[in-house]
């Protein structure tokens, strides 16, 4: 029944939440990625605190209306300050059969299911793995259901513009956004703004959009909504007071690896081969070349990183991106820059494995190879960063390290860091400090491998300054000359005086300390990595509820924080969460002899905040008994 005229203009009574988790999902076509950026963009302009979490087939197409075909982008928005995108959804927003057969088992009970009828064929049905309708056979009897044939509606809404039916119905994504802006009192605005930058050269498709945008939104206005859904409002979060935007991990660390550089007074050389998902790393890069950046897509990933090393001879820093089987192709050149002791970045956005794996899924599992993955003892730097705008200072971090030990450093972020969005406040620049890069003038007693006596750093020589020639490669090089040696005394000079380097390198970062709750008690969450948010807000809980439980998170990976022995022997017990089939707590174990204990997940998602808390509560229990 439509609502008259007089009383849409009356203010609409809104139900106020806390907090919100929605999910879209459709196929990979369906716009689904694009509508969940869009919500995201209008929840950050009103204000809310939110993370996000996206989620889409590795297939470039995979077929329409099948389960393996679902693209899902999962956003978590909140009054209050959250880090993860949320356990379990309120809102799902289901395309297709497909979409809705893939995640009923995550919505919560009594959520809100909005589901497009249009897609509800008997082929999409079948395809999806439904032997009947689920939307009549009482599969959602314990959901609120709103269903709408937004593929019907949608056209009538384009009719005018003369699209053709293909280019109209794919324009029900914006109808959908409409609609769910309207029910959680999102300003329209800026994707209006956005359609038409976007079909800024094709204004016919971007008046379509626009229109279905606005018949979603007046639909929400003067439909009447089934019992006990309604339109909702979350109100803004008490943020620390800043400018802020939202940004992606792949984003920040292009973004911080310019800002190393600039504070190392160096323009950057980033090579790369394309991979999943580090490749939007190479296309943010590239639009900064402004800022001093040569990017350079090389024919393959061997390539990629031997460019890198070059560059980071003749003076710029080098850098290179890959993912895990990425890093197994460069695993020589990094031995090369180790062996020639030369700084280089090497930025490794985990995905799940072994070989091609899980292209799109996130996982942990790619540690043991950034610590020991190299032929040779062949010791390098590695971190990791936490959170997506986390990314932005860990790889300011690794540069500064890179350049001031000349020695490669990787870089561990993931899939869920790379593509997950989270509000950000905007650095004060002119507050990091600078770390400028000094290079070797003086042709007097010169040899390559002349070193500082704290740092072990050996003198960065840039080729064609005069009286500075010198051979540099693989090979290994006697410690007071430069020149190839094959002396089984310096090599074991030379071995343990690299590993000595890297490992002096924990007395430049902070020490270990716990992120949340007192440094002793009975339980202590170790963490590393994506991992951050569910570990936070799952130990926050345990300590609402009264535990003795602590957070500690861990950034520098190789050489370990110093104080890390210490605090781990001040808990009764030590849990490692991480995914993939445990790795840190191996490490743990090993350099402290710790009687720690694993938590794995290696689905290719992350934790789920209620499953940590129950696995600490189990933990705590049997301890007490």
């Amino acid at each position: 029944m439509e609502t008259s005229a007089a009383a849409r203009v009356q203010p609409i009574a809104r139900e106020t939440l806390d907090s919100v988790v929605i999910r879209f999902a459709g196929d990979s076509g369906d716009g689904i990625q694009l509508t969940g950026n869009q919500f995201t963009t209008a929840t950050a302009d009103a204000g809310n605190d939110l993370s996000t979490f996206p989620d889409y087939p590795a297939e470039i197409r995979a077929p329409a209306g099948t389960t393996y075909g679902v693209s899902v982008f999962q956003i978590h928005f909140a009054s209050h300050d959250i880090q993860t995108p949320g356990d379990a959804p309120d809102v799902l927003v289901a395309m297709n059969p497909a979409a809705l057969m893939v995640s009923t088992d995550v919505l919560k009970p009594g959520g809100l299911v909005v589901v497009n009828t249009g897609a509800f064929s008997a082929n999409n049905l079948k395809k999806a793995g439904y032997e009947s309708n689920p939307l009549e056979d009482g599969t959602l009897d314990r959901f609120r259901v709103l269903a709408i044939d937004v593929t019907r509606l949608t056209l009538e809404a384009v009719k005018s513009v003369g699209l053709g039916s293909k280019d109209a119905s794919r324009c029900k994504n914006m109808w959908t956004l409409g609609l769910m802006y309207w029910l959680f009192g999102r300003e329209r605005e800026q994707t209006v703004k956005w359609l038409k930058a976007k079909f800024a050269e094709r204004p016919k498709l971007a008046e379509a959009n626009i229109a279905a945008l606005n018949a979603g939104h007046i639909y929400g206005e003067n439909a009447e909504l089934p019992h006990g859904i309604n339109a909702y409002q979350v109100p803004s979060a008490n943020l620390t007071p800043g400018e802020y935007r939202n940004i992606s991990g792949n984003e920040a660390t292009a973004w911080g690896l310019v800002t190393g550089a600039k504070l190392a007074g160096l323009k950057v050389m980033y090579g790369s081969y394309p991979i999943t998902p580090a490749s939007n790393l190479l296309h943010n890069l590239a639009r900064l070349k402004h800022f001093g950046v040569t990017t350079f897509q090389a024919e393959d990933e061997i390539a990629a990183v031997s460019a890198a090393v070059g560059a980071s001879f003749g003076g710029s820093i080098g850098v290179t991106g890959t993912s895990g089987p990425g890093v197994a192709l460069k695993a020589e050149a990094i031995g090369l820059a180790i062996a020639a002791e030369l700084p280089l970045v090497i930025v490794n956005v985990q995905r799940g494995g072994p070989s091609t794996g899980l292209p799109t899924k996130t996982e942990q599992s790619d540690l043991f190879q950034a610590v020991w993955g190299r032929n040779g003892d062949a010791p390098l730097v590695v971190l990791a960063a936490a959170t997506p705008g986390d990314c932005y200072y860990m790889a300011i971090e690794a540069i500064r390290i890179a350049v001031r030990y000349m020695t490669p450093v990787i870089l561990l972020t993931d899939g869920s860091l790379a593509n997950s969005a989270e509000p950000w406040p905007l650095p004060d620049l002119d507050a990091l400090e600078p770390f400028p890069v000094e290079f070797h003038k003086d042709p007097e007693g010169f040899h390559p491998f002349l070193r500082d006596e704290n740092s072990l750093a050996r003198v960065w020589a840039v080729p064609g300054t005069p009286g500075l020639e010198h051979r540099i490669g693989g090979l290994e090089k006697h410690r007071d000359t430069g020149h190839i040696s094959y002396d089984p005394h310096n090599h074991h000079l030379m071995t343990k005086l690299r590993y000595n380097k890297v490992q002096g390198i924990a007395r430049d970062i902070a020490a270990a300390k716990v992120d949340q709750g007192e440094d002793h008690g009975d339980l202590l969450v170790v963490g590393w990595g994506s991992t951050y948010g569910s570990i936070s807000q799952a130990v926050r809980e345990l300590r609402t509820k009264g535990h003795h439980v602590s957070h500690l998170h861990i950034r520098n990976i190789w050489p370990l924080p110093e104080g890390l022995a210490a605090l781990l022997g001040s808990f009764n017990s030590v849990l490692v969460p991480e995914l993939n089939n445990g790795q840190l707590v191996k490490l743990l174990r090993a350099e402290y002899l710790v009687d720690a204990e694993s938590l794995t997940r290696v689905t290719g998602r992350p934790f789920r905040i209620a499953g940590l808390v129950q696995a600490v509560e189990e933990r705590l229990q049997r301890s007490a008994q």
